[in-house]
């Protein structure tokens, strides 16, 4: 949970300073309205999105591990349940009589 935690964090904070940073670059020759917010918003997403691809390597991977350990723990789970299922029915034969 701490590194999901810290990776969406992470992305946050990179999409909080491209915004920033776009709006800084280009607010003076832009006449700002819910348009030009809206692909303001777009180019910072994109432009954060290439460097969390860049820059996130290792925390996206740690969060993959956890998640794929996480997967793995709930089907063994499954799986016990399923086959202690299996176990405790007692077949019967059809029409219910036993031989």
């Amino acid at each position: 949970m701490r590194t999901f935690l810290l990776y969406t964090l992470a992305r946050m904070a990179l999409f909080a300073a491209a915004l920033g940073l776009i709006w800084l670059a280009f607010g003076r020759w832009l006449e700002w309205s819910a348009i030009s917010a809206l692909y303001t918003a777009i180019i910072a997403m994109v432009v954060s999105s290439v460097v969390a691809l860049l820059v996130l390597g290792s925390l996206r991977d740690d969060l993959a591990a956890q998640v794929s350990e996480r997967a793995d723990k709930a089907k063994a789970a499954y799986d016990a349940r399923r086959a202690a299922e299996d176990t405790d029915q007692d077949p019967a034969p059809p029409g219910g009589q036993r031989r």
